[in-house]
């Protein structure tokens, strides 16, 4: 009966969320059709496909409750949601819309007016998504996971735990290693929602999180700091460079990362994980559908990096970064799959 209770409690919540977020959509989409009647091009989708897209947040969600039902990782984390943060930020998200719209009207993609650039990569000092500061603000940074979690329907954090089982899994392969020796790195851990749900799932290990924004660390500080155990190491640097030994990591994690990087970097990203992995370390990534395992959102996908500004999607929807796995050196990669809009690769480190 409390198995039952919770479940529901678990589908109301989820339900809610995406009541919330189609609410926001529409009312700030009216709101801008009422400022710019004539300049807002709207992309119908077929009812068919919009059956689909709710039939795959519906299995999302049943698999989601599956891995906490079985334990891979406790059902409180299917409820921690910051939503006292959500409501303090909410305002401010609100106010800024307006902003984000002239930006997108002027095609300013590189507006950070008062913001220090210097020393960031050029692809890196981008208004992504439009958004005031790109990633160099706080701003940015406390406005972020509200924003995400409006855009898939409130299903965000159930996507990054996605990638928990098959990190769990992965651990076994270092059995004989006592729990608090093992090492997680989170690459471009951004505010840390997926090194929360880690250290839920494995209390004992020593996390690591590097993320190129200050901003977004300060913001990943603040949503760890009262998480139980070990603290999370977090560092800021760049994932062409990671600033950590050969054959460090147990396992490493990169979640929503490789569609907002250059093709080059992409592959120079790879061979940096890989570097960083022990022999025998797991490679978990979680990023964006592409047009190969989803090609009936193709139209989607178009419309995402256009309205989104997604300077580097185009490219990213037809990589094979499967090939791209094979290149830097992992001997096995398990196959895709696939969960609402995002997809996960499972990469293995040989054992020398």
């Amino acid at each position: 009966m409390a198995d039952t209770l919770t479940k529901l409690t678990y589908q109301t919540l989820q339900q809610g969320k995406s009541y919330l977020s189609f609410a926001h959509k529409t009312l700030s989409i009216q709101a801008r059709k009422a400022l710019k009647p004539n300049d807002l091009p709207m992309i119908p989708v077929p009812p068919a496909l919009i059956t689909k897209l709710q039939q795959r947040v519906n299995d999302l969600q049943a698999v989601d409750w599956q891995d906490a039902e079985n334990g891979v990782y406790p059902t409180s984390l299917l409820f921690d949601e910051p939503w006292v943060d959500y409501l303090r930020q909410y305002p401010s998200m609100v106010v800024d819309l307006p902003s984000i719209w002239q930006r997108a009207d002027a095609k300013k993609y590189q507006d950070f007016k008062d913001i220090e650039t210097e020393g960031y990569p050029s692809y890196y000092v981008q208004n992504f998504h439009h958004q005031t500061g790109g990633y160099l603000s706080d701003l940015s940074a406390n406005l972020y996971d509200l924003q995400v979690e409006i855009l898939f329907g409130g299903s965000a954090d159930a996507m990054r735990r996605r990638i928990l089982r098959p990190l769990k899994a992965s651990l076994t392969a270092f059995s004989d290693v006592p729990a608090k020796q093992i090492r997680i790195l989170d690459a471009a851990c951004g505010t840390a929602r997926t090194l929360r749900g880690v250290r839920a799932m494995l209390p004992q290990a020593s996390l690591f999180g590097v993320d190129l924004s200050g901003a977004y660390l300060r913001k990943a500080n603040e949503q760890l700091a009262d998480m139980p155990g070990e603290l999370v190491q977090l560092m800021q640097g760049n994932i062409e460079e990671l600033p950590y030994v050969d054959n460090y990591f147990h396992a490493v994690t990169c979640v929503f990362l490789f569609h907002e990087l250059p093709p080059a970097v992409r592959q120079q990203a790879i061979a940096e994980c890989y570097r960083v992995l022990k022999p025998g370390g797991s490679f978990i990534i979680c990023d964006s559908i592409q047009v190969a395992d989803s090609p009936e959102l193709e139209a989607m996908m178009n419309m995402f990096h256009e309205t989104f500004h997604e300077p580097y999607y185009r490219s990213y929807m037809t990589d094979d970064l499967v090939d791209r796995l094979y290149q830097a050196g992992f001997a096995q990669v398990l196959p895709p799959e696939v969960h609402f809009m995002s997809k996960y690769l499972v990469a293995h480190k040989p054992i020398v």
